[in-house]
């Protein structure tokens, strides 16, 4: 009811007109504003106003430049880092150790028997091609060469290089040709490059390298992943290092460890792996003090004398640390601990804390991000490595139509390899130098927005000493192999010193660099320092405005209704009729006027007026007239409006 009479009376005001000129409404505006410019305006004589008038509009110009810079400033959503140290007894970081070959070779001999043969007749072919061409040619398989074979580049022409197989086929161009058995071509004068050839060899690509340990290394272990990934992973978790194996000793604090708190992972490149204080299933374990007496030792033998000969070059222990309950991504950002030395490794802890939406693009468990995380099958923690590869295995599944060995399997697909998919390999090499694939990656994973990252200081010596590796040798034979034979070598024990340097800890967080205090205050100084002016002025300003939009609605109001009126007297020659004119004509059914008869002479008439009728005359139905709205009066005022 009440926002009726609100109606009415503002429908009243329309009718009734504008009570006042836009001209008095900005003299009233001037006369009583708190902003000092408009009221020298319209005070001083015509020169000073004049002058006046100028000084506000480029005051009021300068504000309005001012306010947009700090709008603009605010809207950028910059951060502040702030740089805090912080004391007290934190969590043991958990830690990932690996062997560098992820196989026992005596375990996958049988199945890399074909490829190490095929491999040990490359490397005669580039070594002594001259000597080795009959013999590397005859009891060889090559099946797994025809899918990705190994090729010479001579390049002595080079607007016409000529491709020559290792084993004798010649390719010039795209067309293939035989030559002469004695067409060899030297490593030192050809490059060493990888085809890789799609849609039945109708479409190749040569990888080249600089140098041919790198060629035969990439060759080696793509083929290697064909073979692998047609095994289960049980199986492949089998023929790696077992835990009881590579885990000869360990001491955490004062307390004795052993194998059984590691946590087994396996790894494609590193096999099985083993995670201490990973927090899956039971609570994460603190450090008592900072030093080395209170971290974790531990004694490795990685049996350096069982590495796969062509698949892993580098022998030594793989080490990370990270978080609880995090994905451990030890290819990318492990470290190397050497045989026969002993690695002390001092660890300082930095926290970040990442502001979210709209400072930065971070998120706070992975939910926001378009990927499909493949590592949460191990019930790990949200990262950007792995959304990125979780998005390249979504990608070459897209591409390739199979997954990569390397990568977690989704449900559903199949790992890639030449039997089933024989163009995966060019595949999957035109997919990883794609640029436009990484930024496609990068643009849909997030930093996340708290992360723990550990700094390490490392330190090596050599262990054990001449003096004492007879005993310690002994020892640690005995307790494995219940042998008191020495079945251990300094090739192949490692051992580490893992601690805290000291409990400080830094925290690297983010904060708004502008917030909206930071905006008010500005945006209040220059209108006060340029203007005089405060939040009730801007109210002021904002009143006049509505006022300005009210008498501009009421003109337009007023306008239309005398538009409408206008074009309705246009209608009729004459006055409109009256209310009692228009009853009598549509009501009053029984009134007739009374027919001419034979009467006077009509001279009797003067002024030629017309003779009466005679008849019944018309009610008065004056009452009925419309009164001016002026004098209507409001149903909760007694006064007229």
């Amino acid at each position: 009811m009440l926002v009726k009479k609100c109606l009415v009376k503002c429908l009243h005001r329309l009718q009734k007109g504008p009570g006042y000129s836009y001209k008095e409404l900005l003299l009233w505006y001037c006369n009583n504003t708190n902003t000092h410019g408009p009221k020298r305006i319209i005070c001083e004589g015509p020169k000073k106003k004049a002058v006046w008038f100028l000084i506000t509009l480029l005051f009021t110009s300068l504000v309005c430049w001012q306010w947009g810079v700090f709008i603009r400033t605010y809207l950028s959503w910059e951060v502040s880092v702030s740089l805090s140290l912080g004391f007290k007894t934190m969590d043991f970081p958990a830690v990932t150790i690996c062997n560098a070959s992820p196989f026992q070779y005596s375990k996958v001999k049988h199945l890399l028997k074909d490829l190490d043969e095929l491999m040990e007749a490359v490397l005669e072919r580039i070594l002594a091609p001259e000597q080795s061409y009959a013999n590397a040619t005859r009891t060889l398989n090559f099946t797994i060469w025809n899918d990705t074979p190994l090729v010479l580049i001579d390049e002595q022409n080079p607007h016409r290089p000529v491709v020559l197989d290792l084993f004798g086929d010649v390719h010039n161009g795209s067309a293939d040709s035989s030559l002469a058995p004695g067409r060899t071509c030297t490593a030192q004068g050809c490059k060493v490059a990888m085809r890789l050839c799609s849609l039945n060899g109708t479409a190749c690509t040569f990888r080249n390298f600089t140098s041919a340990t790198h060629a035969v290394t990439e060759w080696y272990q793509l083929q290697a992943t064909n073979i692998f990934s047609q095994v289960p992973t049980h199986k492949l978790a089998e023929m790696s290092y077992p835990a009881e194996r590579l885990i000869l000793a360990c001491l955490f604090g004062s307390e004795p460890c052993s194998y059984r708190n590691f946590t087994s992972i396996f790894h494609p490149d590193y096999g099985n792996c083993y995670i201490f204080n990973w927090g899956m299933t039971e609570k994460a374990l603190p450090s008592a003090n900072p030093g080395a007496e209170f971290g974790l030792k531990l004694i490795l033998d990685i049996g350096q004398e069982d590495y796969v000969p062509f698949l892993t070059s580098t022998a030594g222990a793989r080490l990370l640390l990270h978080e609880q309950r995090s994905y451990p991504f030890i290819k990318d950002e492990g470290i190397y601990a050497m045989s026969g030395t002993e690695t002390s490794i001092g660890v300082l802890v930095d926290k970040l804390e990442r502001m979210g939406e709209p400072y930065s693009q971070c998120t706070m468990n992975g939910s926001d991000v378009p990927v499909r995380n493949l590592y949460s099958n191990y019930n790990t923690t949200y990262s950007i490595q792995a959304c990125i590869r979780s998005c390249f295995q979504e990608h070459m599944i897209q591409n390739c139509s199979c997954a990569h060995y390397l990568y977690p399997l989704p449900r559903g697909e199949r790992y890639c390899n030449n039997r089933e998919f024989p163009d995966w390999a060019y595949c999957y090499s035109r997919l990883r130098m794609s640029v436009a694939q990484r930024e496609t990656c990068i643009n849909m994973c997030k930093e996340s927005c708290n992360d723990t990252q550990y700094k390490m200081t490392i330190s090596m010596a050599d262990w054990p000493s001449e003096a004492s590796e007879d005993w310690i040798f002994h020892v640690l034979s005995q307790e494995r192999d219940q042998s008191t034979n020495i079945t251990l070598s300094r090739k192949g024990v490692v051992k580490l010193n893992i601690y805290f340097q000291e409990f400080n800890y830094r925290t690297i967080e983010e904060s708004a660099a502008n917030n909206i205090v930071w905006l008010l205050s500005n945006l209040g100084g220059q209108f006060g320092f340029w203007m005089g002016g405060s939040v009730l002025c801007l109210i002021e300003f904002g009143e006049i405005l509505i006022d300005f939009v009210w008498i501009t609605v009421i003109k337009l109001v007023a306008f239309a209704k005398n538009l409408r009126q206008r074009r309705a007297q246009a209608r009729y020659a004459g006055p409109p009729p009256t209310v009692a004119e228009l009853v009598e004509a549509h009501t009053n059914f029984g009134f007739q006027p009374d027919v001419a008869r034979p009467g006077p002479d009509p001279g009797t008439y003067p002024d030629e007026q017309t003779v009466p009728i005679p008849g019944t005359p018309p009610p008065n139905y004056d009452s009925l007239r419309l009164q001016p709205l002026d004098i209507i009066e409001s149903d909760s005022e007694g006064e007229a409006i």
